[in-house]
């Protein structure tokens, strides 16, 4: 059973179980808001699915890609909480989850999954199908792209507004039931921050 958190569009907070779904799961498509609601939607979460937090099994964190401010604050939020209950991160592509989500709504074959990166650009990530055991196999990206240049113009493409955790919590399940390898512990930015670290301290002059 896993908690599972995604801030890399809106802020999404879920309880899994791979045997008995999602058991609880709440969205807000704030981009603005990530840390002042983090905390409620966690409680919130756990209180739903009548889950106290001993019994998790681990913490599903979304890796992005997204804009910096907001995916930090949901890796930190997993982050901190795997470390309170002495659980496992399970880090997992968030681009990932949406490609979940459509495959198991019914979507076949090639798919281009498409979110906000903010500053007139786009994340994107390519994707061939599902394999054998539905998990979605990522073909190309995930990607940063100005909308005139998006790569995969071919393909049918989905627009994402948020990323479900529970989706998210569900795919960490199916990977680790089937023995795949899990993302890398690493946000996907794809763009450096805005805040740059000081070159030294300026020449003051009278």
């Amino acid at each position: 059973m896993l908690l599972a958190i995604d801030t890399s569009a809106g802020t999404s907070v879920a309880v899994v179980d791979r045997e008995r779904g999602v058991l609880s799961e709440l969205t807000t498509l704030d981009t603005m808001r990530h840390a002042e609601v983090i905390g409620t939607m966690i409680q919130g979460a756990l209180r739903q699915a009548s889950i106290a937090p001993q019994r998790l099994s681990g913490v599903a964190a979304g890796m992005g890609p997204g804009p910096f401010t907001g995916l930090r604050v949901g890796i930190a939020a997993a982050k901190a909480f795997a470390l309170g209950i002495r659980r496992p991160l399970v880090p997992i592509v968030s681009h990932d989850a949406v490609a979940l989500e459509r495959y198991a709504g019914g979507h076949t074959g090639a798919l281009l999954v498409v979110t906000d990166a903010r500053r007139r650009e786009l994340y994107w990530s390519a994707y061939e199908g599902v394999d054998e055991s539905g998990i979605p196999l990522r073909s190309a990206g995930p990607g940063l792209s100005k909308p005139t240049e998006l790569p995969f113009g071919d393909l049918p493409r989905f627009d994402a507004a948020s990323v479900s955790a529970g989706r998210l919590g569900l795919l960490a399940e199916q990977l680790y039931h089937h023995g795949r390898p899990f993302a890398q512990d690493r946000p996907l930015y794809l763009r450096s921050p805005d805040v740059t670290p000081s070159t030294g301290p300026k020449r003051v002059t009278a």
